[in-house]
């Protein structure tokens, strides 16, 4: 009989995971959204819980139901009996797995989802903070509010900037390129609420192409805009490269918000095509993912900005030393803040992981969720 603590046993001969379950829900916007390119009512959520030696760990992505397919039919069966202390190895056989599937895109958000809830489980195997197990390097990290939908009528745009500044946040985004001759407009109310002090960003999610997005720059720049996200497709990165080498003083490029794997983000790096690269942890296959696009950002000198998701970039957000800030996205803040117990709070404009809870400190509210549940 081995007289060695349970937790020790366990952390030499590994904890397998048991179980994998996921979930669908959708919930409906506050307002119609829309931006450039796009337009919504709904926002879908893919959560995953993962089970291992008596805990459990939460995940999710904002994905089409889809990838909830994905996770059952390809993930689950390779995940399950893996080492949940190591979720490193299990993203490797994830990746794997889809590869016939297709990794770029859905596979890549379930992988997302999954992964997530397994750096939660190990953590929380481990009882630590997952901002400690990545690596911590900051306490806390800058948010900019982000909303500004071209939906939305002026007075309302107005009040959700001007709201986003009084709360402490010293930067606030608006989308355009919807109708481009309303955008300057657009853009004269957003710095008439927020004042001054306050810096004004926009994003046409890729609706220009290069002369339409020098134009929108320099009507940008005219109302003191200090950065342009995505000003054409992020698929064209010889267009971003030519609008970023003409952008007025003191403007930074961003777009980033579609890499879907580490290596994904050399496209964009390799050619210079930004000024600050964006990752969401929804998209790029997770921690895991995540954490390595942002040290090839690191290795070229590039600062990273994590796209949406807030309650989810926290912890690696303040593990990955080249992060600049965080979106804290209109739609995605109040739906966490909706369905999950234990979403970090913004205070003075920067948000903070609970270092005083194992994992990432949240739950799923299942009774909330099971309303939005499809």
């Amino acid at each position: 009989m081995s007289l060695a603590p349970a937790h020790a046993r366990a952390a030499r001969t590994g904890t397998p995971i048991e179980r994998l379950s996921v979930a669908v829900c959708r919930v409906p916007t506050d307002a119609p959204e829309s931006d450039g390119t796009f337009a919504w009512s709904s926002t879908t959520l893919v959560v995953v819980h993962a089970t291992a030696g008596g805990r459990t760990g939460l995940g999710w992505s904002y994905a089409a139901a889809a990838a909830a397919r994905v996770i059952a039919d390809s993930l689950a069966p390779v995940v399950r009996g893996k080492d949940a202390r190591s979720p490193v190895a299990a993203w490797h056989a994830m990746r794997e797995a889809v590869r016939n599937v297709g990794r770029p895109g859905i596979a890549s958000c379930a992988i997302a989802a999954v992964d997530l809830a397994l750096w939660d489980l190990a953590t929380r195997l481990s009882d630590l903070p997952l901002a400690r197990a990545l690596g911590l390097v900051r306490a806390r990290v800058p948010v900019y509010g982000s909303g500004g939908f071209t939906s939305y009528p002026i007075a309302h745009l107005q009040r959700q900037l001007a709201g986003f500044a009084a709360a402490g946040m010293r930067m606030v985004k608006m989308k355009v390129g919807r109708d481009r001759a309303a955008d300057p407009m657009r853009m004269r109310a957003a710095r008439e609420a927020i004042g001054a002090d306050t810096q004004l960003f926009v994003d046409a999610n890729g609706a220009c192409d290069v002369p339409g997005a020098l134009a929108l720059a320099r009507e940008a720049h005219d109302v003191g805009a200090t950065w342009l996200e995505e000003p054409v497709s992020s698929d064209d990165a010889a267009g971003l490269r030519a609008v970023r080498d003409r952008l007025p003083p003191g403007m930074a490029l961003a777009a980033g918000e579609y890499v879907w794997e580490p290596r994904e983000a050399l496209r964009l790096l390799q050619p210079g095509a930004v000024d600050v690269l964006q990752l969401d942890v929804t998209r790029c296959q997770g921690c895991t993912g995540f954490m390595r696009a942002a040290a090839l950002a690191e290795a070229m000198n590039v600062p990273v900005s994590a796209h949406c998701a807030p309650a989810l970039h926290a912890a690696p957000c303040c593990a990955a030393a080249g992060v600049r800030h965080v979106e804290y996205f209109h739609d995605h803040a109040r739906i966490e803040g909706m369905l999950f117990d234990g979403v970090p709070r913004v205070v003075d404009g920067m948000l903070a992981p609970d270092l005083s809870r194992a994992g990432h400190g949240m739950a799923l509210r299942a009774r909330e969720a099971a309303r939005f549940e499809v």
